[in-house]
């Protein structure tokens, strides 16, 4: 147990030295925005933006401080065409954080940054070795510098604004509010990095000797606009911050003195099992694709295990132009077939004790991350031999058409900008205006083919459906109507009959049936002619506007040319029901949540609406009930529901907003609720651009109720309701159980609540008893009090134990007890099914680690198990296998 820290030892380390000084432990937020600013979290303060503004420090589940410690897992990839070129540029890194919401300042966060990073007992780097740089006007961090501290004044450098304040330049270019100046810690790594001074770095501000390691930044002013001369006016915040980012990758170098990121405990298993698979020892120019191979795979991980998956929009394109960078980094090392999902694996070993997401969506990450590669390659090498094909034909310095780039991308799946970091490689640019005007030229073709702008796909049969018109859709106003069959479609060609016992896809001239999109399922309903009848089973529509219905054929024989009479079913009207009240939904959690909602996915359906948005915590019992108080009162008002078409620039200047987040066409159709409801000192409306569906009254949604509530991906919500019959029949179900169980009970419904409290109290004394019996069976084990036989492992002192019928809280304090009774620097306990290791601080002091040893005892005893340096706990089959163990685990 000797050698440098790893990245988990610095990793706990930081949070439990911060725990000592009185900060509370919170775990990282997901690498999903927590606000709509950015896609992906980017810094360790951006969760914590409503605390530095005077929300109050209160943390559902965690508790309430105004000292908080995290390890924020951060994506940023606005530079990553540099990631793998450089040794110093990620798109996935940890950023240590000690925040502080108007509590402690500069003189506490400026000594504890120099104790965790000199410290014996924590990271014990050279005071010698360490730099600092402050803002020109800031005497009081230079003051506790070098009086304090003591740093040498020649450690110090004093820059302006551009360099050492936050926001950058924030004093005379702003922007108002909250702003202040850092400082920056920085360690000397020595002759071997560079022969640069630290004079030299105050000129150049490049360096691959001072490398920074820490930033300590101190929002203490209100930036407000500047005075008539251009004098700018900084006023003190009412309350002073702190937030404060530790680099981990770039102090796990440090301390573990490796050249770069890439050397270090985290990534160097991953790029030795890329040199492995691949052959491609890491060496030479070569060297890049593993490092782009590694970085991006843990990044990717990471993101997916979130809950983002690969798609064409938002985050999702970005995560498939991260992954798509990666596996064409991995054919050039020599991979044709699905081989990066391999090396999840590696970064759950790595990563997955600090973001436990990671072991519980494994195997989710690896299918996902394997369909993409498979995906991917298949167009990979076709799209790279044309490329190269015509990079060759030009010189270096010339301009690839954008044209030519645009049908790498329409034809290969080549977005633009792995074509220019391709080109690029041959000194050739790529001209962008001319993709540009290419994607343009073809998104307007696909607008043109759908009034809406819907993008549903019909695959195989498409031949099939050539020369055939639009059909005409009047399911707004009937839900009959009569049409001619066009076409028979069945295994992709036309048929010349369909009879009964038979099933194809029938295309009419005119039809009621709504066709799925935008959320609300297809019709179904039957088609009708004489001597016939047939049920329609689905509806759906191609991007050229023609309708599809999937129909089985009862009775009766059909050709084309025969007129049919379609009737929707009655499940139509639920349909309207729910999707009104969808929209309802979306008007009413904005109020309530506020703009930030966004919807992200919904499904209206006969029996239930699902409604997907973005929210960052449940729903309280008190914003379900305004939410469902406002949609009641639409209900009650029974405001008619209108729907018009309208140009799309009309729709938005009038506050429409687009209800399932799509593309429009140049004319749209805008529902709107004719009246609104009063919320707080405002009145909420409801118009959105939607083509579906709807009830012709609010009054015809009847009864709604939620009925659940649930997290579906890191920071989205999904709501399911009901409307009219559907939430009537719920209630009643649910009234008619709790009246059940009050009756089971022994008691009234009024006196359900008190009963149960009665048996939670009985519940909890029997669990007390039970604990209290198996410290008594802990302790007569034990040999009431005599201090058992030591043994010297691995030049620490061990005492270990056998029991039988302790788990739980019961083992952790049996392992306390035999660390008293024992003197010894770690207790070893194994029970019948679990295993616990307690380490002394002094032992962990000197490279002991619960967790580590823990590990390998589980194993031997048929488990797996981890935890902290000092305590650790595992699950086992065979107690005797983990604690024979112990000799070789050393």
């Amino acid at each position: 147990m000797t050698g440098p820290l790893t990245t988990s030892e610095i990793r706990e380390k930081y949070l439990s030295f911060f725990e000592s000084k009185g900060h509370l432990r919170l775990p990282s937020h997901s690498t999903i925005a927590p606000d709509p600013t950015t896609l992906f979290t980017v810094a360790g303060m951006q969760p914590f933006k409503p605390q530095f503004m005077g929300a109050p420090a209160v943390f559902p589940g965690y508790g309430e401080s105004r000292r908080v410690t995290t390890a924020q897992k951060c994506v940023r990839v606005g530079d990553i065409e540099n990631v793998g070129r450089t040794r110093r540029h990620l798109s996935l890194f940890e950023m240590m954080g000690n925040f502080s919401f108007g509590d402690y300042f500069k003189r506490e966060a400026i000594a504890w940054a120099w104790e965790f990073l000199t410290g014996s007992e924590w990271l014990g780097l050279d005071p010698a070795r360490m730099y600092v740089t402050i803002y020109e006007d800031d005497d009081e961090a230079f003051r506790y510098w070098t009086q304090e501290i003591g740093l040498p004044e020649s450690h110090i450098h004093r820059f302006g604004a551009d360099e050492n304040f936050w926001p950058a330049d924030a004093p005379l270019k702003g922007p108002n509010g909250p702003c202040g100046p850092c400082s920056e810690i920085y360690y000397d790594r020595g002759p071997a990095y560079g022969d640069d001074t630290w004079a030299d770095y105050a000129r150049t501000r490049e360096s691959a000797r001072f490398l920074e390691v820490w930033n300590l930044v101190f929002p203490q002013y209100d930036r407000q606009d500047p005075r008539p001369d251009g004098t700018p006016v900084l006023a003190d915040l009412p309350f002073k911050n702190i937030d404060t980012g530790m680099g981990l990758e770039r102090v796990a170098s440090v301390v573990q003195d490796v050249p770069d990121f890439y050397s270090n405990d985290v990534f160097k298993p991953i790029i030795d099992r890329v040199a492995e698979l691949s052959g491609q020892p890491y060496e030479g120019e070569v060297s890049v694709s593993h490092r782009v191979v590694a970085e991006h795979l843990r990044s990717v991980s990471m993101i997916l295990a979130d809950g983002v998956a690969f798609s064409n929009t938002g985050r999702g394109y970005t995560t498939r132009k991260i992954m798509r960078r990666a596996i064409r980094h991995g054919y050039l090392l020599g991979f044709r077939e699905p081989t990066l999902y391999q090396l999840v694996s590696l970064v759950v070993q790595t990563m997955g004790e600090a973001y436990p997401e990671l072991g519980a969506e494994q195997s989710r990450v690896e299918a996902a991350i394997r369909g993409e590669e498979e995906r991917f390659l298949k167009t990979l090498e076709g799209g790279m031999q044309r490329l190269s094909g015509l990079l060759a034909e030009l010189e270096k310095g010339a301009t690839l058409p954008g044209e030519a780039a645009f049908l790498l991308y329409d034809t290969y799946g080549f977005p633009l900008d792995l074509t220019k970091e391709i080109a690029e490689e041959y000194g050739i640019s790529v001209d962008e205006a001319g993709y540009a005007e290419s994607l343009e030229r073809a998104q307007e073709t696909a607008r043109a083919a759908s009034k809406y702008g819907k993008a549903e796909l019909f695959g195989a049969g498409q031949e099939a459906l050539e020369g055939l018109p639009p059909t005409q859709f009047v399911g707004y106003d009937t839900l009959t109507a009569e049409g001619e069959v066009l076409a028979l479609v069945g295994a992709g060609e036309r048929l010349p009959h369909l009879r009964a016992g038979s099933e194809a896809t029938v295309v009419l001239s005119r039809t009621p049936f709504y066709a799925e999109g935008g959320g609300e399922v297809g019709d179904t309903g039957v088609l009708e002619w004489p001597g016939g009848r047939g049920v329609v089973r689905d509806t759906r529509k191609t991007p050229a506007g023609i309708w599809l219905h999937d129909v089985f054929v009862e009775e009766g024989e059909l050709k084309p040319g025969q007129t049919v009479r379609g009737v929707v079913s009655s499940g139509r009207r639920a349909i309207e029901r729910h999707h009104t009240a969808t929209h309802l939904l979306h008007a009413a959690l904005r109020a309530v949540l506020g703009s930030g909602v966004r919807q992200a996915g919904s499904l209206v359906a006969a029996d239930r609406l699902r409604f997907d948005f973005t929210h960052g915590a449940p729903l309280s019992d008190e914003e379900t009930a305004q939410v469902e108080t406002l949609v009641s009162r639409w209900v009650s008002a029974n405001f008619p529901v209108t729907w018009q078409e309208m140009p799309l620039a009309e729709a938005k200047a009038a506050g429409a907003t687009a209800l399932f987040g799509e593309k429009y066409g140049e004319t749209v159709r805008v529902v709107r609720v004719e009246g609104g409801v009063p919320f707080g000192n405002g009145t909420v409306t409801s118009m959105e651009l939607c083509g579906g569906a709807h009830v012709t009254r609010t009054g015809d949604i009847g009864a709604f109720v939620i009925v659940s509530d649930e997290n579906v991906a890191a920071g989205v919500r999904r709501i399911e309701a009901l409307a009219g019959e559907a939430a009537t029949t719920w209630v009643r179900e649910r009234l008619n159980n709790v009246a059940r169980v009050a009756g089971l009970l022994n008691t009234s419904v009024d006196g359900l609540e008190g009963r149960v409290s009665g048996l939670q109290a009985q519940l909890k004394a029997a669990q007390q008893e039970t604990a209290q019996v198996r410290r008594q069976l802990a302790e007569a084990q034990m040999g009431g009090g005599r201090a058992p036989q030591l043994r010297e492992l691995g030049g620490f002192r061990v005492a270990a134990l056998r029991l039988s019928g302790i788990e739980g809280n019961e083992l952790r304090g049996a392992a306390d007890k035999l660390l008293d009774q024992s003197g010894a620097d770690l207790a070893v306990i194994a029970s019948d099914r679990g295993l616990v290791v307690k380490a002394t601080k002094n032992a962990v002091a000197r490279g002991a680690h619960a967790g580590q040893l823990v590990g390998k005892l589980a194993a031997a005893g048929g488990g797996k198990g981890g935890g902290r340096p000092d305590l650790a706990q595992a699950g086992i089959g065979n107690p005797q296998a983990a604690l024979e163990a112990l000799d070789t685990a050393f």
